[in-house]
């Protein structure tokens, strides 16, 4: 079955969920939304998928890129929350996706503001999250052990580190995803390849249990679905679709660092938050030489924006703890960017949001609507499974624990000589988006960051890219540094107005 997501194949399918009754209809097309589309549709029922923007528009684009282990919510006492994670990151890391999922160190440094018995309980929490790797039966190979090093191996893994009065480093090990909307853009196209109709720019107007009523973005015609069973998974923004369900939502901002900024970074890094026991900043290197330094945790009040903006005084907060522990701290004109994602937390009453359970919770409303809000990440194929089979009872049982994902190696091995950055971004597709520069060398120019033009094309052909920032804010990570993304724009437009003849066959295909 064909994986590919197109504007051509949106047309077909937009036009044929107008005379069709589906099984189920998922709104939202963030990693929980487009999960459960291929959940359902991996259990034979047929399904429509929709968002009012775009694949990975909302929270999902806007994580870490974390997949992690849940030590964390072990920390507070939460231990079937933080088994579920461990259990998922290792799904994710050994069936699902190993080309999108890998694991990354990190260490935290033994600075003076850490004394020793802060660190012993720190190293015992690490020991603790490696007994949930074992208990979720991921082997060290995939993901190892910690360790505390000396000084000079923390210096030369973490070079920007101060040296004065440092002990060493806590090594830790989790799970880290090289794009976050590249992950959901798999999952949704995984969907597609066992049928499910993955239609964005289609705006839910409002809700009922049995189906929708919805706004073509592109066009403005309205038109009704309808469907034996809906299930709400627009995130922070599901309460205004079922206004029964209160939620927190918590802003988390990160900051975006050119290349140089912290040069010869070979590991991330956990920072100690003044004033915190168990909070600590993240320092995060990405594949395309970028550093996100993240995350704030705090309410946000008021409508929720389509895309939320990250305050200087978050920005402020995470370049002062950051600067703990640098030799030279990082000033704010170095910030090349910023971005802010926000949590759709479930509303269990007071208290800080960063002390709010991150349990997901699937809730039904009395016209038979299925919201599921919470979770993370990690656990969006836990959540998935648990709203599908909240929405459909009858249904088989859910396959996705062992369903990999569109790029995933599987019994087909890789090629050799293709480039190690496309392996681990399009898995087995990665030769054929290679082949698309051989056929037109024009293709193999690079636009940004590595990013050649034949990726852009890959996007509008396979990857259901219809407009600019499709192509720079999710299928690539571009976007994120204005300046980058204007570089990239003129390529970006031509890779949407060009044939780029002759056309590829879907190189991926689900059976």
């Amino acid at each position: 079955m064909d994986t590919s997501l197109n504007a051509t194949r949106r047309a077909r399918e937009l036009a044929e969920v107008r005379d069709a009754v589906v099984d189920v209809l998922v709104v939202g097309l963030g990693a929980t939304g487009a999960g459960a589309a291929l959940d359902a549709a991996s259990r034979g029922l047929s399904v429509a998928a929709i968002d009012a923007h775009d694949i990975a528009f909302g929270t999902s684009r806007w994580s870490s890129k974390l997949i992690h282990g849940g030590l964390r919510y072990l920390a507070k006492g939460q231990v079937g929350v933080a088994h579920e994670s461990a259990a998922e990151r290792g799904i994710l890391m050994r069936h699902t996706a190993p080309h999108l999922v890998r694991a990354q160190p990190y260490l935290l440094p033994l600075t003076p503001a850490v004394p020793p018995g802060q660190a012993a309980m720190v190293m015992a929490g690490y020991r603790l999250g490696d007994a949930l790797r074992a208990a979720a039966r991921t082997p060290r190979g995939v993901l190892p052990g910690p360790s505390r090093l000396p000084a000079e191996r923390a210096l030369a893994l973490a070079p920007p580190l101060s040296p004065r009065g440092l002990r060493g480093a806590l090594l830790s090990w989790d799970g880290r995803v090289v794009d976050d909307a590249r992950l959901v853009v798999a999952v949704a196209r995984t969907a597609a390849g066992h049928g499910a109709r993955i239609l964005t720019r289609c705006r839910a107007l409002s809700l009922a249990g049995d189906g929708a009523q919805v706004r073509d973005e592109l066009t403005g015609a309205e038109f009704g679905v309808r469907a034996r069973a809906v299930i709400n998974a627009t995130g922070v923004w599901a309460g205004d679709l079922v206004p029964s369900v209160r939620l927190r939502p918590s802003r988390g901002t990160h900051l975006v660092l050119a290349p140089e900024v912290l040069g010869g970074l070979r590991a991330g890094m956990h920072v100690p938050i003044p004033g915190e026991r168990n909070r600590f900043a993240l320092v995060l290197p990405q594949a395309d030489g970028r550093v996100y330094v993240g995350l704030t945790d705090e309410p946000v009040e008021g409508p929720v924006p389509d895309v939320p903006e990250a305050p200087e005084g978050d920005v402020a907060f995470l370049l002062d703890v950051l600067g703990s522990v640098l030799a030279e701290p990082v000033r704010r004109e170095q910030v090349a960017g910023a971005y802010a994602g926000l949590r759709p937390l479930v509303d269990a009453g007071g208290g800080r949001t960063a002390d709010v359970s991150r349990k997901h919770a699937v809730l039904r409303s009395p016209d038979g609507v299925v919201t599921v809000v919470g979770g993370k990440l990690t656990t969006y194929r836990r959540m998935a499974e648990d709203a599908v089979d909240a929405a459909c009872p009858g249904a088989p049982a859910s396959r996705t624990a062992r369903l990999p994902l569109v790029g995933a190696p599987g019994p087909r091995p890789l090629e050799g000589g293709t480039p190690a950055r496309l392996v681990e971004r399009y898995g087995t597709e990665a030769a054929a988006v290679q082949a698309l520069g051989r056929e037109n060398p024009a293709l193999a120019e690079s636009v940004a960051l590595g990013v050649t033009r034949a990726e852009l094309v890959w996007a509008v052909r396979h990857e259901g890219a219809l407009d600019t920032g499709d192509l720079l804010d999710r299928r690539t990570r571009i976007g994120l540094v204005a300046a980058d993304r204007e570089a990239a724009l003129p390529a970006a437009e031509e890779a949407l107005s060009t044939s780029w003849d002759p056309p590829v066959t879907p190189f991926d295909s689900i059976s």
